[in-house]
């Protein structure tokens, strides 16, 4: 698994790594960082933040509570 985004370089979180696999390829091994992926997908970066937690609420494996 990369860990680095495949666009600016920069080192990612598990959480980038699952919002990536979530919202685009759920096999993909290179991902984006959530503000390359928010221009990607043509959405706030706030928007991903608030699926993360929502998915974190559910109990989604591909997240873990950062905070």
């Amino acid at each position: 698994m990369n860990g680095t985004c495949m666009k600016c370089g920069k080192h990612l979180s598990f959480n980038e790594i699952g919002a990536y696999k979530k919202f685009v390829n759920r096999g993909s091994t290179s991902y984006l960082c959530i503000p390359c992926l928010a221009k990607k997908l043509d959405i706030p970066e706030e928007m991903i933040h608030m699926k993360i937690k929502d998915f974190i609420a559910q109990g989604c494996t591909l997240f873990i509570n950062e905070e």
